[in-house]
């Protein structure tokens, strides 16, 4: 992971931060009785609490009774309930199942109903049933830990093939503080939040309204930045708790304190964000696009997210065939009235640095070198623009054959 001055990773995910708790275990909504599917995290004291949901106008219906309670609280929450298999959407008793979900999880830790977020993942369309959750909700409240991390990431896993968790320490105004997190998410994945489950803790002491702030912002330069498949799900949210145990003076204002904050924020969404993107389904290799000399970050962003989401981009990457055509006319159907006509494209990866295309314009180079680069399972498209100084940043994959194997037979 890529190192930050002032920024120290750790051990720990959403536990790493002071007075975070947090369980998961199997109960029966998955038959592999090794996968959790049910996971509970929980904050000694109330969070200041904000989110960003999916753009899908059909949304599930955990997101809903969310949006709900964190308006009744006021941005306020205590504890996260999640479960995975079944998505809780497209079902006529979805916010009913959802706000039993929350009562059951309040019941447990002594909370109103109101102070839990409910999260679901899974199959869309299939009937939630409740009654597994409800005679294992005891088990898993007591259960709960301040190194319960892993049981937690393991239960919101799906198509994943391995846990998503980032967690650093920082210091504000002196004090030392740590903000975690935990993601999920293989397919279904695609920019503009859409993305995937996601849950961020802290000890800092932050005002909701700023953390709501700092969240949508670094929203858009990752996870915003992201796309596996082109699919934007049902059920994806960003949710960042903060019960300021660590002791700082509250950040009310747009301070050094909270660009330290945020920078933190984007450490760790950055990296997840790129976990999501290396794990996508059937995926082999995590594909970067650096947009360079922008006349400005949205455009940059749009020309790096066209190239990423291009399914031609993604199957060259896959069989590394290093074919520039393919990068400009992804960047030429982007929706922006940037002038891509002229623009350079390199591939780099650990294998080295190729130059491929130079003012718009293809060129003769080493087929072999450009093999090999492409060969690589982290590799970057770097295209500089050369009409600005701004830099954007996109994350995805390759398009495989077990891509299409894994969602012709999801359900099962």
């Amino acid at each position: 992971m890529e190192k930050f001055e002032g920024y120290t990773y750790v051990d720990g995910g959403v536990c790493a931060a002071k007075g975070f708790q947090a369980n998961g275990l199997n109960c029966g909504l998955n038959s592999d009785k090794n996968k959790n599917d049910l996971g509970l995290v929980v904050s000694d004291v109330m969070c200041n609490t904000a989110a960003v949901y999916t753009t899908n106008k059909v949304k599930g219906a955990p997101i809903v009774v969310t949006q709900k309670h964190l308006e009744a609280t006021g941005g306020k929450a205590k504890a996260v309930i999640v479960n995975s298999k079944n998505a809780n959407t497209c079902n006529a008793d979805g916010e009913e199942k959802a706000e039993r979900m929350a009562e059951l999880t309040a019941k447990q830790l002594g909370i109103l109903a109101d102070e839990v977020v409910v999260a679901s993942t899974g199959v869309i369309g299939q009937t939630l049933p409740i009654e597994p959750i409800e005679s294992h909700m005891e088990e898993l409240a007591k259960g709960l830990s301040y190194d319960g991390n892993a049981k937690a990431t393991n239960a919101i896993m799906t198509t994943d093939t391995v846990p998503k968790e980032v967690a650093v320490t920082f210091e504000v105004d002196g004090i030392t503080c740590t903000l975690g997190g935990m993601a999920k998410g293989s397919g279904m994945i695609h920019p503009n939040m859409a993305t995937t489950l996601n849950f961020v803790t802290t000890d800092v002491a932050i005002s909701t309204d700023l953390i709501q702030k700092a969240l949508t912002e670094v929203a858009k330069i990752t996870y915003n930045c992201l796309s596996v498949d082109g699919d934007t799900s049902t059920n994806d949210m960003v949710c960042v708790m903060a019960n300021g145990l660590a002791g700082n003076a509250e950040i009310t204002k747009e301070n050094k304190d909270y660009e330290t904050f945020k920078q933190a924020l984007y450490i760790v969404m950055m990296n997840m964000t790129r976990m999501l993107a290396k794990d996508g389904e059937g995926a082999t290799k995590l594909i970067t696009c650096v947009c360079a000399g922008a006349p400005d970050l949205d455009t940059g962003i749009i020309i790096a997210k066209s190239v990423i989401c291009s399914p031609l981009v993604k199957c060259a990457m896959y069989g590394a065939d290093a074919n520039c055509g393919r990068i400009m006319c992804a960047m030429g159907y982007a929706k922006t009235d940037c002038c891509v006509t002229k623009a350079d494209v390199y591939y780099i990866s650990a294998a080295g640095k190729i130059l491929v295309c130079e003012n718009g314009n293809g060129l003769s180079f080493d087929e072999d070198l450009a093999k090999k680069i492409l060969m690589e399972d982290e590799i970057e498209i770097y295209v500089d623009l050369h009409q600005g100084d701004v830099k954007a940043t996109a994350w995805g994959c390759d398009l495989t054959y077990d891509y299409v194997k894994i969602n012709g037979d999801y359900r099962s």
